[in-house]
């Protein structure tokens, strides 16, 4: 690693340090000492992986930076490159200027992210908890999440940015925050379109009237301020901003792709065609069964009942639905962790939804499977159980429970 890769690992550990320094969280010394020996902990297992090549940044992510680097770095956003959405594009183009590894920048943007991501995890779990410990706990299990880990400092993707970014929208969304939610939303789905997971939990927002339709035009027009950029720099305006109907063609016409979802138990589909169309009207049925649901019960809407509702749709969704890859399930990893900090009695989704994502990571990283993947559906269903259950109890008044 060259000098000014490792200058910029050492800001991003700084940066986590203070975040709980400016949070209030570090109020001794003993606290200071302890919590930088985990930062530089969790620094120094990502730099360890740094070097590590895989195939999509042999095939892909490097060859897009040297587009840039042969094209006029910025200049080259008027055409097209890759299949990544532009604001990901505008940190390729930048890296092309460096004279560093573009290996190690993209992780190191990865990496910058995963401290947004266990900030986003704190403060959504400090809705329900002021427990420093729990606080702390929740920001280091992030930084140490295998998943997290694995998705930045060995496989190069940025799975953290449009998740961290999501869940500081549901924390804005649901402490009073608005019009900050909506614009930290639309910035997530610009970065990844999986962010469709998520933004569901804004119809259950505006259900219980912590969102306003008016909230709803942020976010139009924060993604378009976000495509300008590219757009000044001669790309087209409609492909710019339909790129993503472009992106979905390309996921594939497998019905599964190293996913936990439902589609790991199908053997032999005889019609593939008609079984997806089955799983993505499944997908809509659910959503618009929760949204149904926390209508009839809006009088008794909290951020308990909110928070599972979230979970439900960021498992439930891509579960359901066809051709999902390996990755889908980062923000229900992340959003299960959260609320088992809040709720500390339902510690094991966050393992259950672990263990289904990792079964997905090992079958890319070692190209075999450690275990067929419909043990990891499995898992993920009886998240989707507990989730669903939990809901019904926080939107029933007699039976809703109280935790601490």
């Amino acid at each position: 690693m060259d000098a000014l890769a490792l200058i910029l690992l050492l800001l991003e550990a700084g940066l986590a340090l203070l975040l709980l320094y400016f949070d209030g969280l570090l109020k001794k010394p003993a606290h200071v000492l302890v919590c930088a020996g985990l930062v530089a902990l969790a620094f120094a297992v990502r730099a360890l992986f740094f070097g590590y090549e895989t195939l999509d940044y042999q095939d892909f992510l490097s060859r897009w930076v040297q587009h840039f680097r042969d094209n006029g770095g910025f200049a080259a956003l008027s055409g097209s490159v890759g299949n990544y959405n532009v604001p990901y594009l505008y940190f390729l183009a930048l890296f092309s200027y460096l004279g560093t590894d573009d290996l190690y920048l993209i992780k190191l943007l990865s990496t910058l992210f995963d401290v947004l991501l266990a900030f986003g995890a704190m403060r959504l779990a400090g809705l329900f908890t002021r427990s420093r410990v729990r606080l702390l706990f929740v920001y280091f299990a992030v930084l140490f999440w295998p998943t997290v880990v694995l998705n930045s400092a060995v496989w190069g993707q940025c799975d953290s940015i449009y998740v961290s970014l999501a869940l500081l929208a549901l924390y804005w969304g649901m402490s009073g925050k608005p019009a900050l939610g909506m614009a930290a939303m639309a910035c997530s789905f610009a970065f990844k379109l999986q962010a469709v997971f998520i933004m569901p939990v804004f119809v259950l927002l505006l259900i219980a009237k912590r969102v306003k339709l008016w909230h709803f035009l942020i976010f139009p027009a924060v993604y378009m301020l976000l495509m300008l950029p590219a757009i000044l720099a001669g790309r087209p305006v409609l492909d710019t901003i339909t790129l993503y109907f472009d992106q979905m063609g390309s996921v594939g016409s497998a019905l599964n792709y190293n996913s936990p979802s439902i589609f790991a138990f199908a053997r032999d589909v005889s019609d593939e065609a008609l079984a997806a169309k089955l799983g993505t009207a499944a997908a809509f049925t659910l959503m618009f069964a929760v949204f149904a649901w926390f209508w009839w019960r809006r009088s008794s809407i909290t951020n308990w009942a909110l928070l599972g509702g979230a979970l439900i749709l960021v498992v439930g969704i891509p579960f359901l639905l066809p051709h999902m890859h390996d990755r889908y399930f980062y923000a229900a990893d992340i959003l299960s962790l959260a609320f088992a900090v809040a709720a500390p009695a339902y510690f094991f989704l966050p393992l259950l939804c672990e263990f289904a994502s990792l079964l997905g990571y090992h079958a890319y990283l070692k190209m075999r499977y450690l275990l067929l993947m419909h043990w990891g559906a499995a898992a993920l269903a009886f998240v989707l159980i507990v989730a669903l259950v939990f809901t019904a109890a926080q939107l029933h008044p007699v039976r809703r429970q109280k935790y601490s």
